[in-house]
């Protein structure tokens, strides 16, 4: 018989990190724990993680549904999660660490086994032109060939002018660029916008408008200058045939999976299914996670085979992140 239990952890940041939802200085996460009455000893782990502002199952109850689904682990279908995502993705990495031996191994590949790396992006958080122009940097010095930057939060011109800067030292070939508006533009200014960002040669955008508009993403997407990747737009889409729906309509140029907000690695292997058949591109983003989380989404990642830069984090935003074997080399994340 399987049994569950759960620990929280507080995440808190170094510094205070901007989005176009706000300011974040702390994210909560779950901790879980499963195992076989049969064989206590052998547990294993995953992490249920949030971002109020952008998890839609969050609420004040959130605690309690983990509970109660830990009491249900035993005759629990993931099915049965799909309206708490963060929830699905924990139990389902508990679940994969359990059935190959509880040790954080969820996927055994060349990864896991510290054979081989993942190539990521470096990520630039909103902030004054000066905090931006500084992280951007860092980033230069350690070797990123592909940066995203977070858009919407500072003056728009101010913006352009960072995107300026970079592209007068790099070019295309050298630096690849994504930004990331978290759904900031308005339809009614969403295209000028894109065409004034244009003239930087970006790889692509992140969710220029708010989820939910379909219509007027589909347009966007027809007529954007530069590709468009989907992100929020996924959140809360769980049936099988909304997703079909979702991708025929839009037909964006791009996806991005966050497993945590989407409902784990079966719900973004549907995704994935899905995408290919429609020719659409895709890669795979944390949320934030700790080591624990961020550990899980690596190994599943490189399971993929998609070679371009991925978005995943390094663990490094915390001071009291738990200990990993996770490290970076330059632009490439290792398990050691």
């Amino acid at each position: 018989m399987l049994k569950a239990s759960f620990k929280k952890h507080t995440l808190e940041f170094k510094r205070p990190s901007g989005t176009s939802r706000g300011i974040l200085t702390t994210k909560d996460s779950w901790i879980i724990k499963v195992w076989d009455d049969e064989n206590p000893n052998q547990k294993g782990t995953g992490e249920a993680s949030i971002i109020k502002t952008l998890n839609p199952e969050w609420n004040e109850e959130y605690e309690k549904k983990l509970e109660n689904f830990c009491n249900e682990i035993d005759t629990l279908k993931l099915e049965d999660l799909n309206d708490y995502p963060s929830i699905r993705f924990g139990l389902e990495m508990a679940l994969f660490d359990l059935k190959n031996g509880g040790n954080e191994q969820y996927f055994d590949n060349h990864f896991s086994q510290g054979k081989d790396s993942i190539l990521i992006n470096g990520l630039i958080w909103m902030g004054s032109e000066e905090f931006m122009l500084e992280q951007l940097q860092q980033k230069l010095e350690l070797g990123f060939k592909c940066i995203k930057m977070k858009i919407g939060a500072i003056d728009f011109e101010a913006e352009l002018g960072i995107l300026k800067s970079i592209r007068k030292k790099f070019d295309k070939n050298q630096i690849e660029l994504r930004v990331d508006a978290n759904g900031a533009f308005s339809p009614e200014d969403a295209l000028d916008k894109l065409h004034a960002l244009s003239v930087f040669d970006l790889h692509s955008i992140e969710q220029p408008i708010r989820q939910g508009q379909w219509d007027e993403m589909k347009k966007l997407c027809s007529e954007t200058p530069f590709p468009i990747a989907l992100d929020e737009e996924l959140i809360g889409v769980t049936e099988r045939k909304t997703k079909e729906q979702l991708l025929e309509t839009i037909q964006p140029q791009f996806i991005i999976l966050k497993p945590s907000l989407v409902g784990g690695f079966t719900a973004s292997d549907e995704w994935i299914e899905l995408a290919e058949k429609k020719n659409i591109g895709w890669w795979i983003t944390s949320a934030l996670e700790s080591n624990v989380g961020l550990k899980a989404l690596a190994q599943y990642t490189y399971s993929k085979g998609n070679p371009m830069p991925q978005g995943l984090g390094t663990g490094q935003l915390f001071t009291n992140n738990s200990p990993t074997n996770l490290d970076l080399e330059g632009d490439r994340l290792w398990q050691r």
